[in-house]
């Protein structure tokens, strides 16, 4: 019986896809995970075979086609074409997918322990912004400051972002947190012991995500999240948990397209005196003149120039 679903978890080659109201662990064919070299002629044949290079072949979020066996155990045929997909710079320089086919991305962060990191967030924002995705930043554990929790994040506010303050211990927020995600298919991504967890229990009751403190000595998040999976929402859509990334490194953007992520760059991006102008120290730069003017922050500049710097190391 084939049957065309989406797959909600993927560990150790085992897929879990939810297809027609029920979950199919599913393995995948291994012509999928291979690529073909064929020779010219009438009759091509196949000169060279191997593993798909630099990008995931699956991963939660696809849509996959499945055939079902009569134990009910199912093979994945053929992964349909994705729209988008939140990825990263992986082991090697293979572009990890962390989740795909995303309406949403939801970047979790806290106003306290751990510290908000507004240069990894900026990272966040930035591989959302070139997928096309639709982002909010909800601000957890607002409850450890209330009087300014959004004190390190005005900022994005500025920029035009959707900044929600958020508690997952008192359920401040959550309404608005629910609004924002009812509907759609959207991932919770953030560093470790923000909370993404936390609040996907106080969303959907009775979910019991594994949840842990924060260390005392580092006040860093200990991993608890290992495996992106996907999960049906009571008020609709889906939402994927995923683990925390103490570290995000960008995956297959340039310079050019670094700088059109950060939205307060376009007015001035072809405004430079020179079309192929770096931003960087270049004669009649509009973006640096912002910069020097204050209607760019410097330190996105900054943060900018770095993610710029590491795209053309590669």
């Amino acid at each position: 019986m084939e049957l065309e679903g989406i797959v909600l978890r993927a560990v150790c080659g085992v897929y879990s896809v939810h297809a027609e109201g029920r979950v199919v662990h599913c393995v995948l064919r291994g012509n999928l995970k291979k690529e073909f070299e064929y020779s010219g002629g009438a009759r091509p044949r196949v000169t060279r075979v191997r593993r798909h290079p630099g990008r995931d072949t699956l991963a939660v979020g696809d849509r996959v086609r499945i055939v079902v066996g009569p134990h009910g155990n199912g093979v994945i045929e053929d992964v349909l074409p994705r729209r988008s997909r939140f990825s990263r710079s992986g082991f090697r320089g293979r572009e990890h997918t962390v989740v795909c086919n995303l309406d949403l991305v939801v970047i979790v962060s806290s106003c306290a322990e751990p510290r908000p990191d507004p240069w990894k967030l900026d990272r966040f924002l930035v591989a959302a912004e070139a997928e096309g995705l639709d982002t909010v930043v909800a601000v957890n554990k607002t409850d450890l400051l209330p009087d300014q929790p959004l004190a390190d994040f005005e900022e994005f506010v500025e920029v035009g972002y959707t900044v929600l303050p958020v508690s997952a211990h008192t359920g401040d927020g959550l309404r608005q947190l629910q609004e924002a995600v009812a509907g759609k298919v959207s991932a919770f991504v953030g560093a470790s012991g923000v909370g993404k967890s936390s609040l996907l229990n106080a969303l959907h009751p009775g979910l019991n995500l594994r949840t842990g403190e924060i260390g005392r000595v580092t006040w860093k998040g200990r991993h608890t999240t290992t495996a992106s999976q996907l999960i049906p929402l009571r008020c609709g859509g889906w939402v994927a948990d995923t683990p925390g990334l103490r570290r995000f490194e960008l995956a297959d953007l340039v310079r050019e397209e670094i700088a059109d992520c950060f939205p307060e760059f376009r007015p001035y991006i072809g405004q430079c005196r020179f079309d192929d102008c770096r931003h960087e120290s270049e004669p009649g730069c509009a973006v640096r003149d912002a910069v020097e003017c204050g209607r760019i922050r410097s330190r996105r500049y900054e943060s900018f120039r770095i993610m710029a710097a590491e795209a053309e190391a590669v």
